[in-house]
């Protein structure tokens, strides 16, 4: 911190004045998410392999110091990017019922899951997990955190409204919630559901958590 003071010894000091950082210090934010913004556009054009910070740095439209100003390798970025997902989460949803509650949360995840980004950045990166431990941690905890935040919240307002017992095991209950539509759209790579499937599922899931 600079501090200034007047010369006039007669004169109270004038009050500190913190000098304005310059140079590394600062980092714009908007040029921080358009960087971000473009890791995503970068990993479903070419896949984790082939992504370059030379490619993200020129997608983003600012130069390579930009980006290693921010991380130090791509693999920090992709971490950093795939870390934010589990803070972004799902939309909770309040309908008023359990199955309601499934069926918007089933409507908004099918979406999220067939939009041409997520479809391509998915598989890839779980391929790229099954290599890299670190990929691994950080992509299991973005999608378990923002599933899990989402699942608890629909059990709880269930349990409240009495639709299902309290205590339900929680793990199970994420697995029911949350395994149908991952597997369709990650594990069997399946288009768009058919016609009526997520009012079914729905309706299964909503009493499979009676159940327990």
């Amino acid at each position: 911190m600079l501090w200034v003071m007047t010369t006039n010894a007669d004169e109270p000091p004038t009050r500190p004045r913190r000098r304005t950082p310059a140079g590394a210090a600062v980092l714009r934010e908007d040029v921080t998410e358009a960087i971000r913004a473009a890791v995503f556009e970068e990993l479903a054009a070419v896949g984790y392999a082939r992504m370059s910070i030379e490619g993200i740095a020129r997608r983003a439209g600012v130069g390579k110091t930009a980006v290693y100003r921010r991380w130090r390798s791509k693999l920090h970025l992709v971490l950093d990017v795939v870390s934010a997902m589990a803070v972004l989460g799902l939309p909770v949803p309040d309908t008023g019922c359990l199955e309601g509650d499934l069926r918007l949360l089933y409507e908004v995840t099918s979406r999220a899951l067939r939009h041409p980004v997520a479809s391509q950045i998915i598989p890839d990166l779980q391929a790229e997990a099954a290599r890299n431990p670190d990929i691994a941690d950080a992509f299991q905890k973005a999608l378990r955190d923002g599933q899990e935040g989402v699942a608890s919240k629909i059990v709880a307002a269930a349990e409240q409204r009495g639709e299902v017992r309290t205590g339900v095991d929680p793990d199970l209950a994420l697995d029911l919630i949350s395994g149908p539509l991952y597997w369709r759209a990650v594990v069997i790579r399946s288009p768009k559901p058919p016609k009526g499937y997520l009012e079914k599922l729905a309706r299964a899931t909503a009493g499979a958590l009676k159940a327990l």
